[in-house]
């Protein structure tokens, strides 16, 4: 009886050391490094700067923005005039059969100044050849004059408050404008990172994927060589088939993760080049302090482009308010002008005698125009001051939600800092669990069923590092975002 016993147990040694010298050496539990990466954070981010659609449509809008403002800066540059005319006319003989032949031409140039005054010098000369003419001595009379005239509002109109608000409004926009684009380029940035960083993931996890189903294929080689030895059962090689093949389901997952990952950083970074390479990217080291929420609150207040846009758009707002304050008052207008005169045989002596004879003129008047009630204009100044007092307190809404999102991020940052390191302890263990149970099962102690189970939580443990490791940075992405730091951290600097 012991004698049989004993060639049992001879039998059964002798065909584990078979298997496992048939087996070749276990592949590391940890999967093989990345290669130096060849495309860099920093190398993208230069790219979508140059190449992306959000940035090349927003950067109309500030040429746009500057265009109004020189559009509403010429509204004070000089007009030149200038005109001809030249009328004729003979009348019946039954009247007397006179005829009206009469030439005018002017020339003059007139201008709005920020007070609100149009002035204006024109000259004429013009050529009076009637017949019926007979208050001179001489036919045709040359008549030339030079006038200057001015006529300055009081009420409506009036002051370089009202008559600027105009260009300060534009000028307002541009700075609007420019903040805007600031915050496209700090949204392309920060989508640029977790695209980068995403895509890290997705090739990480391809790669903890693809070492998974070598595993899986291990397995399944030393259940088969065990079957053959009389160790493992057809049983016990299923469940390694089966292993391979969850495995591979979860490579090809992966690669399709890789490729969407890549379409999307190439979507922010370049213009319809899907099929290009991008190389392998890869996670830089971590040397970050830990974030002051008083330090990122008070960068966000003082660099937030929505932040400052808002407070532009209040400035502008304020100058509708005063804008639409002055045209509730009534129409006060005072004009006057001055004229010199000159009257003789030609044109030339026309000229000359223009301020060399008492032919001169001058006029003075003033206008009053009160629309009844004025309501039209103090509704306007109403709702001027109700579209004033809503943005300021939309203002204090967006400090709130900045306040928020700030205290957000910062606690972002702090908890993925922390998950990485909880993380990084759980793949240790899981690292030495599998390595213990492939060494149990390895002694014909364990079953595939239980490597396979602990193997399945490897492969947790390990995404599960690197998503924290990913998620760390895009929360500091986001937070240079609000602190509108990120132009700093990558060393841009945005044209005026």
């Amino acid at each position: 009886m012991f004698r049989s016993s004993a060639r049992v147990l001879c039998l059964l040694v002798s065909s584990t050391a078979l298997a496992l010298a048939q087996t070749p050496a276990p592949l590391p539990a940890t999967p093989p490094p990345l290669q130096a990466p060849t495309l860099t954070l920093e190398e993208c981010i230069a790219r979508a700067l140059q190449k992306n659609f959000d940035l090349q449509i927003n950067a109309f809008d500030t040429t746009i923005a500057r265009e109004a403002l020189e559009v509403a800066e010429a509204t004070f540059e000089p007009v030149f005039n200038a005109s001809v005319q030249r009328f004729s006319a003979k009348n019946h003989p039954l009247a007397g059969g006179s005829r009206t032949d009469f030439t005018d031409a002017r020339v003059g140039v007139s201008q709005f100044i920020a007070t609100g005054a149009l002035v204006s010098l024109s000259a004429s000369v013009d050529r009076d050849a009637s017949t019926n003419r007979t208050a001179f001595a001489f036919n045709p009379v040359y008549n030339s004059d030079v006038a200057l005239t001015v006529t300055q509002p009081l009420l409506r109109g009036a002051g370089l408050a009202a008559n600027r608000a105009n260009i300060e409004r534009n000028r307002l926009g541009v700075e609007i404008a420019r903040l805007n684009f600031k915050s496209s380029v700090l949204q392309v940035i920060r989508d640029t990172e977790a695209a980068y960083y995403n895509l890290v993931f997705a090739r990480e996890n391809l790669a903890v994927r693809r070492h998974s189903l070598r595993l899986a294929e291990r397995l399944y080689e030393e259940n088969n060589t065990r079957r053959l030895t009389g160790v493992a059962t057809d049983l016990d090689v299923l469940t390694a088939e089966v292993g391979i093949e969850t495995a591979r389901n979860g490579v090809l997952i992966a690669e399709q993760g890789v490729r969407n990952r890549e379409d999307e950083l190439l979507a922010l970074i370049g213009q319809f080049e899907f099929d290009t390479d991008l190389g392998t990217v890869g996670l830089t080291a971590f040397d970050q302090p830990s974030p002051s929420f008083e330090l990122s609150y008070k960068l966000a207040r003082e660099n937030q482009p929505d932040y400052l846009a808002t407070l532009e758009s209040i400035k502008q707002l304020e100058l509708d308010v005063t804008t639409a304050k002055n045209a509730a008052l009534p129409s006060l207008d005072v004009g006057g002008s001055v004229g010199l005169n000159g009257i003789d045989r030609t044109y030339g002596r026309a000229i000359g005698d223009v301020g060399n004879t008492d032919a001169r003129s001058w006029q003075l008047d003033v206008t009053l125009s009160v629309p009844w009630g004025l309501h039209a204009d103090r509704a306007r100044h109403r709702a001027a001051i109700a579209n004033l007092r809503r943005q300021e307190s939309r203002l204090r809404a967006i400090e709130q939600d900045l306040l928020v999102q700030v205290r957000s991020a910062v606690r972002a940052v702090e908890t993925n800092r922390e998950s990485v390191a909880i993380n990084a302890k759980a793949t240790e263990l899981a690292t030495r669990q599998y390595e213990l149970e492939l060494a149990r099962f390895k002694a014909g102690l364990s079953t595939s069923r239980q490597v396979l189970q602990i193997q399945d939580d490897l492969e947790t443990t390990r995404v599960n590092e690197l998503l924290a490791r990913v998620n760390l940075r895009i929360a500091i992405a986001n937070l240079h975002q609000l602190e509108a730091s990120s132009l700093q951290h990558f060393n841009i600097t945005l044209a005026d």
